[in-house]
């Protein structure tokens, strides 16, 4: 094959092979160029996709030159070989390449052998380990978390027009009713944001108004809502139907027998004769002159402070310690005052960052009053994009000011009389990149950043604050310039899929590891970091691949992602003198580990595993040795030392058997082994339907033959793509 350029690439011809775990290889190749010179590349070579092993490079105008490399597989099943012109960088010229190989020379034989020494204990595990975060993105949030079942209930667009989910209702033989911007008539000002319904009839005795289909209802039960009508005494009444079929008895409807200049607000109150995903809801009239409509709500009865009560439920089994809000790349567009007050007259937006729009009824005071019901605490993310340092001061003021504050008295005029003492701030969110709104030189957001804390110390100097990190340049800046200024420091990364089951689930483990040894490299090379402990927050970490199943990024999980979360949890264990916090992104929908229809929720084989850790897995990580290829292993005790927790993934499609042999404590052979395991790794969970992969439970009684404090190895059989946590009661 062969690469050319005339004004410089980094380009590949790349092939995905089959390889054997835990084993040597050669990779080589012959490699003849014509006037190929670096630019800021490396030139022609051989390298291994998100691996460090490459072959020398070859540049200039040279004959067919030999280069090679070792490569051990490590955990890894599959390499992706790039015959690679350029390297982090371009290179111009001309590459030719032939007689590509892969050889094996040495494979290690797997038989996993571990010890697990009790008496040795590392950092206690931060139980922020298992937090999540949650973004106005996609159905995250709307469609997820919260209840509403009306998009567009204030009228961000014009009804009618293509984004609008409202159609027009109007007699056969009338024209369609008329609507328009209130402020373009002139008569009146919009009920809030820019558009209010004007729905002009026709006066012949017919109906017309307004619709929205797409609804799913459950026969039986009950909904409820809200809607602000005004307009012309000739134009009442307005009936407000909820529609489950095309029969006359087939709605339910609430008349508003009066309408006023003035918007009134009337409740809506309705239980659906059937279960349709069909159903409408219907608001019209069939007087004379016009009504408005300024905003309508439905949601279901069961809502819990508007939040859904399946959703909510499955947050509950989560138990999250943390939730990370409002972003991600929404905040950095973000102005915290549209989502307080009134949520019918906060204005909906154009979401800044992701499609759609914001309706601004999940703001600061919904999202404090969800961390409470799901007994979590709330981190907090500021604008540091297009927003300034005293919009986030002021906002500390509003969740932590008491009452006598502006801000808080504020906050005090909503309902909120006692300060929400938010305790952990994020400063900004992914700065470092050129799809951040705001986006800016690192020697300029050194300064911004500290003048953002700076200004909310001044309102809360309690405060715990998370700056933006990426390893490399941008991590190294903001450790040597804002050190002052920061508790901690976020880092994100996502995997993508990769062939092969062993290699996809080591993405996650790797990528943890390679962030935690450069910031081990910082603290020893960084000057400003002597005697500091500025610990990592790993606030969003997932897989994220696949297609959009659950609305904007609302991508499917399957066993084999199940295995490398937990494997990515192991990793976290293994560095929790250094990770601190870790916020899986995101929670429902958007790459997240619960997913939603319209009526039903249910756990991914992801949320199951961060379900299964956050319920059992010790805090106090013990000393695990010896060979556990190809399976990971961790072990860490409960804090009151009763209890011996051992975690194992086996990522192979095999029957494997560990060897275990128990040091520092003696069981008394009673415990529980809770396992999530199937023979597919492709097998998933949808809501509404029976689930593939689940939380399987089993008393312990023989762990295996071995022994605690002696020699004598258990013998513990793990089946193929598995997670198994053993849960074992300590004499």
């Amino acid at each position: 094959v062969m690469i050319a350029s005339e004004q410089g690439a980094d380009a590949a011809w790349y092939v995905i092979v089959p390889v054997k775990p835990f084993s040597t290889y050669r990779l080589s190749a012959w490699i003849k160029t014509e006037n190929l010179e670096p630019l800021d590349g490396a030139g022609a070579l051989l390298n291994l996709h998100a691996r460090r092993e490459r072959t020398p490079a070859v540049t200039g105008t040279r004959d067919w030159t030999q280069v090679q490399v070792e490569v051990q597989t490590g955990g890894d099943d599959t390499l992706w070989i790039n015959c690679l012109v350029g390297y982090f960088g371009r290179a111009k010229g001309k590459a030719w390449f032939d007689d590509v190989r892969l050889e094996l020379i040495t494979t290690m034989e797997m038989n996993p052998t571990v010890t697990v020494n009790a008496s040795k204990t590392g950092e206690p595990i931060s139980p922020y380990i298992y937090g999540q975060f949650i973004e106005h993105l996609g159905r995250c949030i709307y469609g997820g978390i919260w209840a509403e079942m009306l998009e567009d209930r204030k009228f961000f667009y014009a009804v009618g027009a293509e984004p609008s989910p409202w159609k027009f209702i109007g007699g056969a033989d009338s024209p369609p009713p008329l609507l328009n911007k209130e402020r373009r008539e002139g008569r009146f000002a919009p009920f809030v944001g820019e558009h209010t319904p004007v729905i002009v009839l026709p006066g012949d005795g017919k109906p017309a108004g307004i619709a929205q289909g797409d609804l799913a209802l459950i026969q039986g039960k009950k909904y409820v809502g809200r809607i602000y009508l005004a307009g012309d005494a000739s134009a009442a009444p307005v009936q407000v139907s909820l529609v489950w079929g095309a029969g006359a008895n087939e709605r339910q409807t609430v008349t508003v027998p009066k309408l006023s200049r003035e918007f009134v607000k009337t409740p809506l109150h309705f239980t659906a004769g059937a279960t349709t995903p069909n159903a409408r809801l219907e608001i019209t009239a069939t007087g004379k002159g016009s009504f408005r409509v300024g905003a309508v709500s439905l949601m279901p009865a069961d809502n819990v402070k508007g939040m859904r009560a399946d959703t909510l439920q499955l947050l509950k089994e989560l138990n999250a310690p943390i939730y990370r809000w409002p972003g991600g790349n929404f905040v950095s567009g973000y102005d915290w005052r549209d989502g307080v007050g009134d949520p019918d007259r906060r204005p909906p937006r154009k979401n800044p960052a992701w499609q759609g729009i914001e309706h601004n009824d999940f703001g600061i005071d919904e999202f404090i009053a969800f961390c409470r019901l799901v007994n979590a605490e709330p981190l907090v993310v500021v604008n540091t994009g297009f927003g300034d340092a005293h919009s986030a001061a002021q906002l500390v003021e509003y969740c932590n000011g008491a009452p006598t504050t502006p801000m808080g008295r504020w906050r005090a005029e909503n309902g909120h009389v006692r300060p929400y003492r938010v305790k952990w701030w994020g400063i900004g969110n992914e700065m470092y990149g050129n799809w951040q709104l705001g986006h800016m030189s690192l020697n300029h957001y050194v300064l911004k950043h500290n003048e953002f804390v700076r200004k909310m110390r001044q309102v809360d100097p309690t405060i715990k604050t998370i700056a933006v990190g990426d390893v490399g340049a941008w991590s190294e800046g903001m450790l040597r310039h804002c050190a002052d200024y920061m508790d901690y420091i976020s880092e994100h990364f996502y995997c993508q899929e990769r062939p092969g089951v062993m290699s996809h689930v080591a993405q996650i483990p790797d990528a943890i590891k390679r962030k935690v040894e450069a910031h081990r490299r910082y603290r020893e090379t960084i000057p400003t970091l002597k005697g500091k402990d500025i610990r990592i927050a790993m606030d969003e970490w997932n897989y994220w691949y696949g297609p959009h199943l659950y609305g904007e990024l609302g991508t499917r999980y399957f066993l084999k992602d199940a295995l490398g979360i937990a494997a990515g949890l192991h990793e976290f264990f293994r560095n929790s003198d250094i990770v601190f916090m870790a916020n899986y992104a995101q929670t429902v929908n958007v790459i997240g580990c619960i997913k939603t229809t319209k009526t039903d929720a249910a756990f991914e084989t992801t949320g199951l595993v961060l379900k299964l850790y956050r319920q059992h897995y010790g805090s106090m990580p013990v000393q695990v040795s010896g060979s556990p290829q190809p399976l990971d292993v961790a072990a860490a005790l409960t804090a009151d030392r009763k209890t011996l927790t051992l975690a194992v993934v086996n990522p192979t499609g095999d029957n494997q058997t560990l060897a275990l042999t128990l040091e520092g404590v003696t069981l008394t052979g009673s415990g529980t082994r809770y396992q999530i395991a199937g023979n597919d790794p492709m097998a998933y969970n949808e809501p509404g339907k029976p689930p593939n992969v689940v939380i399987q439970e089993f008393a312990v009684r023989d762990l295996g033959g071995g022994r605690a404090g002696t020699h004598r190895p258990y013998s513990l059989s793990l089946p193929p793509f598995s997670v198994t946590l053993w849960v074992l009661e300590v004499k």
